[in-house]
């Protein structure tokens, strides 16, 4: 019989509907197994990220060469547009239909910080920089090497490259899904899931329905560019989506985001830079929903 082979994007829509189905299911000692990973896991996600972006980020601009200058600054001034639309658009819809969405709401006070799960043990480790220090370092070392003639330091991060790529293929992407899987299990044991939904269950439709807009427009921008179906774009980047509402992390989606970025045929190279360095400076999602949600808590 054939292996049924499931992509990254059911594993990761499976391990959250198994996370809200089984938290009110398991056993707080079994809860406490995947809360101890998770908190293992997270801290190698938090050494290995800005390892991440030094390796991929680096090679990726001595790769353009000189023009890797020029391209760095247009994606900064286009991310950076792009952020504040957002949260200027966020604002807009918020002040014009939150205050009539949120005035049944009387039982925001019930609304607490439970207490953590505790771990049966934590494991610390510190990553060696934080993500915008590698990613300065990797501008001022991708940079020099453009620009100057030094073979023997562009080979080594060549080489890192591929220690990254294949640190990504086998200890990172494969355990996403897991660690999904244990924060939703969680949140939903902790009563986080459903307490949410209940008082904000309004305001969440209207920051789902604003980042498909966002999404829309800005994948209709970039296939009219290239001439390509957005759709079919958007669509190949859904796991990278799913992986992100798992962990709600934009520098732990990365390898994912990288990987079907790729499979929607954008040069290596363009990728390797864009896709890290958008990870930590493009916030459009983070903006619309912390406006929305901000606006929301000082209406309430």
């Amino acid at each position: 019989m054939k292996k049924i082979k499931l992509g990254l994007l059911p594993r990761v829509i499976i391990a959250i509907a198994l996370g809200i189905a089984l938290g009110n299911v398991l056993s707080l000692p079994v809860v406490r197994v995947f809360v101890t990973f998770n908190a293992v896991f997270s801290q190698f996600l938090n050494f290995v990220i800005p390892l991440i972006i030094i390796g991929l980020v680096t090679p990726a601009i001595a790769d353009i060469g000189k023009g890797a200058g020029k391209l760095l600054l247009a994606t900064v001034a286009i991310a950076y547009a792009d952020t504040v639309l957002t949260g200027v658009l966020s604002y807009g819809v918020g002040t014009s239909l939150f205050p009539s969405m949120i005035s049944s709401v009387s039982d925001f006070s019930s609304v607490v910080k439970p207490e953590g799960t505790a771990p049966y043990f934590e494991i610390t480790i510190p990553p060696m920089a934080d993500v915008m220090s590698a990613l300065v370092f990797s501008f001022l070392m991708g940079l020099c090497i453009a620009y100057s003639n030094t073979p023997t330091l562009k080979n080594a991060f060549m080489e890192l490259k591929e220690v990254i790529t294949k640190t990504i293929a086998v200890a990172v992407v494969p355990l996403l899904p897991l660690f999904i899987f244990g924060i939703f299990l969680d949140m939903t044991m902790k009563g986080d899931a459903m307490r949410i939904m209940t008082v904000f269950a309004k305001i969440i439709v209207v920051i789902f329905a604003l980042h498909i807009f966002v999404l829309l427009y800005q994948y209709v921008i970039a296939g009219a560019i290239v001439r390509r179906n957005p759709l079919r774009l958007l669509i190949n980047m859904l796991p990278a989506y799913f992986t992100a509402l798992g962990t709600s992390s934009s520098a732990a989606t990365i390898p994912v985001s990288l990987r079907q970025t790729l499979k929607n045929g954008v040069r290596n190279d363009i990728a390797s830079f864009v896709v890290p360095l958008c990870a930590t400076i493009h916030m459009s999602g983070s903006t619309l929903k912390i406006t929305a949600c901000a606006l929301t808590l000082c209406m309430l």
